[in-house]
């Protein structure tokens, strides 16, 4: 695997650790919301991921990611479009898809 998949898959894997060092104890969706702090946070890393999955599949469309187009479109409307992100979407994204997203990355850190 090329060196610069590698750096971004390691991005990926970072910016989820992160994400899962800022979340509030027993993922409490209401404490999430009160802390804006963690929310730009979250948001932040959720733009890495979205910008190194687009990266990827740009440069190797053949790498199989899981929901890469919505990765990358949840990316451009945190950037793009601020003052329309849900809390209640990105929550959903953290609690729900996160651990999928890292198992994959896992494994292709490892080929």
């Amino acid at each position: 695997m090329e060196v610069e998949i590698k750096t971004w898959l390691a991005d990926i894997k970072q910016a989820i650790t992160e994400i899962n060092l800022f979340l509030p104890d027993k993922k409490d969706f209401y404490a999430f919301q009160r802390d804006l702090k963690t929310k730009r946070a979250i948001e932040r890393n959720i733009e890495i991921i979205g910008e190194a999955v687009n990266r990827i599949i740009k440069a190797y469309p053949e790498i199989p990611i899981t929901n890469a187009r919505k990765i990358i479109d949840t990316r451009n409307r945190i950037i793009h479009g601020y003052d329309s992100v849900s809390e209640d979407i990105i929550w959903a994204i953290v609690v729900r898809e996160l651990g999928n997203l890292e198992t994959e990355v896992d494994k292709l850190l490892k080929k």
